[in-house]
Parts: C-alpha cells; structure tokens; sequence
C-alpha cells in the first residue's frame, strides 16, 4: 500500500503542471472531465488529467498510447468506451512518468499487451528517485511492465494503417517515444513537447535540453501543415505551433550557452533570468524560469540530475 501510496503522489505532482490543483485535491475529486477529440476517422485525442492520450479504434480493434494515472483508471477506461467499446489490445508508453502508465496495471490484467521502449521497462522495473521530485518511486507492480520493448523502432499495422514508434535519445527522459500516424497525418509527441507552458526535462531520467531539441526536429520531419500534433501536455497544435515550440527550445538553449561562456556558474545563470522573454506566458504554469534554467544548464555542461537551489521551494509542496 505504502509504494503505491508513493507512486500516486508523483503521478499528481506531475498531473498539476496542467490543472494547478494541489496534489491531494485529485484523490478527493468524484470525477474528472474527459475531453475526447476526433482528429481522423480512426484516431481520438482524449485529455482528462495527465498525460494526453490517443486511441485508435477500427476494424482490428483499439490501442491507445499512454494511459494517465492509477487512482483514474476506471474513468478513463469509461471515457475510451465512449470512442469504442472493443477491448483495448495495445498501449504504447511514450515515456516511465506515472501520469503516463498509471493504467498500465489495470489494462494490463485486461488483456492488453504494453509495448515501450527498452529503457522504460527498466526504469519500471526499479525503485527511482528523483531530485527534482525530491521522493522515491517504487518499482512497479509485475503487470504494469511492457512486455513488449524495442529499441529504436517498432510499427503497428492496425486500423488501416502503419503506425511508427520512434525512439528519441535523451529528450524528456531516455525512454521516449515519437508516435506516427501517417494515414491520419497525427502525431503524438509524448512529452517532448509541452504546450503552452516551460517543459519538465527529467535529468534524473536520461533527459536532456540537446535530445529534447533533436527529437522536436524529428517531430517537424514528419509533420506538414495539416498535422494535428498531440503533445504530452497542453492543447491539440500543429505544425506552426511545433515550429513555435522549436524555435523557444532553441533560443533558451543559446541564451544559457551564452553565459556558461562567460563562466557563469549556475546560480549566477538563475539570477541572470537567461528566459525572461517567455517567462510571463510559460513560466507561471508549473515549471519555474529558475528550473528551466537549471534543466538546461546542467544539460549543457554534462550534470546528469537536477540541481535544487537554496533559494527555490521544494518542488512536491
């Protein structure tokens, strides 16, 4: 009880980034809104609390990528019945964070085969700690593991179409996943791409500002100006809002370059407010400028976990 105890409260940690409800309000609520989204005749963009999500459901069934939170499940199983009411027979997991495989125990026992990439499974499989969560999540249960892993990629040919999962290096964490639908022209971003507010880059998890970069670039290679474009968190986009995304990566990046050139140390790069130019639009949400600075700093000259400030509050309040 006490590891799944743990388990929750970082899945709604990460689950407030969207909703700015404090972590204990989730467990209290009765309900949460599903929001389900027709972007072809086969593919639903569903977005509820966590990680948003995609279902595809056709002739040979459905299989949805990523599955929210634990304590959620069952709302959000009643929500994919709304899109389908055929078994789920796969889920994909675009990265290990809990409000993306929260579901993975319950879809699992039902039946589902988890597919993931190699390192997501062994992050799984292990106790985790996080410096920027500042707590531990325990290794998950037997059934909520990927019993299916790949290493750089894997296709699913259902619903009338191939279907790419495509791993991207040191992006978020060092298990993500770009997923492509490309007779739907839709594609899933996990998150690599957070949209409308800073992006969590996992240190602690193999993540890096330079992969996050490389795998947005991979992400525009395959999309034109009609693809919907699911992020891990924030509203449906597009490519112009790819391109947007992108080029803030980038600008952020070279801004903290730049000071690490002139020998700043990182809390001189913090005071320097190296993001202040989208600091009032992005920086409110969840991820402060004195993280994203952090995130991008230690990437930058090779520290491979966050760094906590004297001055900053703990993350998990």
């Amino acid at each position: 009880m006490q590891n799944r105890s743990n388990r929750n409260v970082q899945a709604f940690a990460l689950a407030s980034l969207v909703t700015l409800i404090p972590a204990f309000s989730i467990a209290q609520e009765n309900a949460v809104e599903y929001i389900a989204t027709s972007l072809s005749p086969t593919v639903t963009m569903i977005k509820g609390r966590g990680g948003n999500i995609a279902v595809s459901a056709g002739e040979d069934g459905v299989f949805i990528i990523d599955d929210q939170m634990q304590p959620l499940t069952d709302q959000l199983l009643a929500s994919i019945r709304q899109v389908s009411d055929q078994p789920i027979r796969f889920v994909i997991n675009t990265h290990y964070h809990a409000d993306h495989v929260g579901g993975n125990e319950t879809i699992g026992k039902g039946g589902a085969v988890i597919i993931a990439h190699d390192n997501i499974r062994v992050r799984m499989s292990r106790d985790e700690f996080s410096n920027f969560m500042g707590n531990t999540t325990p290794a998950w249960p037997k059934d909520s593991l990927p019993v299916v892993t790949f290493n750089d990629q894997v296709t699913l040919h259902l619903n009338g179409e191939p279907v790419s999962v495509t791993h991207v290096p040191h992006g978020h964490t060092d298990g993500d996943s770009i997923v492509h639908f490309p007779a739907s022209n839709v594609l899933h971003m996990g998150d690599i791409y957070f949209n409308g507010l800073y992006p969590y880059i996992d240190l602690d998890g193999g993540g890096s500002v330079q992969g996050m970069i490389a795998a947005v670039e991979l992400g525009m290679s395959m999309a034109d100006a009609e693809t919907q474009v699911i992020p891990g968190h924030g509203p449906l986009s597009n490519l112009e809002g790819l391109n947007a995304y992108h080029a803030f990566l980038v600008a952020a990046r070279d801004n903290v370059q730049a000071l690490i050139d002139r020998g700043m140390t990182l809390e001189q790069a913090v005071a320097a407010n190296p993001t202040a130019e989208w600091d009032e639009a992005l920086g409110k949400i969840w991820i402060t400028p004195e993280q994203l600075v952090i995130f991008i700093y230690n990437s930058l000259t090779g520290v491979d976990h966050f760094t906590a400030l004297e001055s900053q509050e703990t993350t998990t309040e």
